[in-house]
Parts: structure tokens; C-alpha cells; sequence
């Protein structure tokens, strides 16, 4: 139930980014409003699984860098776990029609897109229903 949430928290999050930035992260849909809704969770499930595998992999690997910058490293992580969603959703494995997360601009709009993604994953999170604590 908590990774329903997660996604549910996390696809509010990128279609806010994507109204708050909306010339440089774009969630390609096919135009309907049933399309844009799958679309939105279907990224933002491939998101949380990016997060969930790969992350933990990247941060025990750039502990270091993590130190030296007083984490601010991860911002550069989270950018690149957005470049790495961009990349799954664009390589039209999932069919043919056009779908996924597009961020233009380069480097920096996928750092400024990861920071604003984490700034309303946080204030949703809040407002969304805590994890329940096993006794």
C-alpha cells in the first residue's frame, strides 16, 4: 500500500513540475486526459523503480562525493536518475505510441526538474497517509 502511495505522490509531483517548468520537462501523452493520467503513472512507476534499484547502487558507490559536497551530490544523482527515466520512456519499448517523461535544455533543467520533483515529493508526502509501523 505505501508503494502505491509513493507513486501516487511521486506522479502529483512530476505533472506539477511539468506545469511549473512546463517549456522543458514535458509527459508526453497522446493528447486525452485518460491518456495523460496513464501516462503520468506509468512514469512515475518506472521513477520509483529507477529510485528503488539503482539509487542505493550509485550512493554507496559516490559515498566520497557525498561527503565532499555535504550532500549536495545529490542533486546530481537525482538528475541523473531523471535522465535515466527520460531514457527508458523514450526508447518505445512500451509500443508504438509516443509516452514517457521529456526534458529539454540539457543539464541543469534536469537538475532544476529533480529539485522541484523532491521539493513537492516532500510536501505531498506530508500530506499523504504515513506508512503503517509493524509492533
Amino acid at each position: 500500500m505505501y508503494f502505491v502511495v509513493r507513486v501516487l505522490v511521486t506522479a502529483l509531483a512530476l505533472w506539477l513540475t511539468s506545469l511549473v517548468i512546463p517549456n522543458n520537462v514535458d509527459i508526453v501523452d497522446d493528447g486525452t486526459k485518460g491518456g495523460t493520467l496513464v501516462a503520468v503513472l506509468v512514469v512515475a512507476l518506472i521513477f520509483n523503480l529507477v529510485h528503488a534499484v539503482i539509487k542505493p547502487i550509485i550512493k554507496v558507490l559516490s559515498i566520497p562525493l557525498y561527503l565532499l559536497t555535504l550532500g549536495l551530490f545529490s542533486l546530481v544523482v537525482n538528475a541523473a536518475l531523471l535522465g535515466i527515466v527520460t531514457w527508458i520512456t523514450d526508447q518505445g519499448w512500451f509500443g508504438d505510441q509516443p509516452w514517457g517523461l521529456d526534458v529539454d535544455g540539457g543539464f541543469w533543467w534536469y537538475v532544476l526538474a529533480a529539485l522541484i520533483i523532491a521539493v513537492f515529493q516532500v510536501i505531498l508526502s506530508r500530506l499523504a497517509p504515513k506508512k503503517a509501523r509493524r509492533r
